[in-house]
């Protein structure tokens, strides 16, 4: 089992900065693959960023290409994902995921364990 728990959503302005974290803790952090993900009312739960157990390859979806950089600190059991530029088409409740694998894959059901999610909210 591995228990994630995100941290650093809040309320900010268009433009501004946000750094999401999500630690683990259960098993070896560096054996997993994460992916941030969002979901906004009304929608469907979507891919935001993912990262392979190194560090060494990254994902990004395209609405947030540029904006966005997700990053992993192994030795602290940590992934973050950085937000900059921020817009209102950016605010959603954003969960962290943990795949069982070395490497990241774009399907959420791919993912094995999730955090409660912390909600980012961006005013125009």
């Amino acid at each position: 089992q591995v228990q994630l728990v995100e941290s650093g959503g809040g309320l900010v302005q268009a433009g501004g900065s946000l750094r999401l974290s999500c630690a683990a803790s259960g098993r070896t952090f560096s054996n997993y693959a994460m992916g941030w993900f969002r979901q906004a009312p009304g929608k469907e739960r979507e891919i935001v960023a993912a990262i392979s157990w190194s560090g060494g390859s990254t994902y990004y979806a395209d609405s947030v290409k540029g904006r966005f950089t997700i990053s992993r600190d192994n030795a602290k059991n940590t992934v973050y994902l950085q937000m900059n530029s921020l817009k209102p088409e950016d605010t959603a409740l954003y969960y962290c995921a943990a795949r069982g694998s070395l490497y990241y894959t774009l399907v959420a059901r791919e993912y094995a364990y999730w955090g409660q999610g912390t909600q980012v909210t961006v005013s125009s």
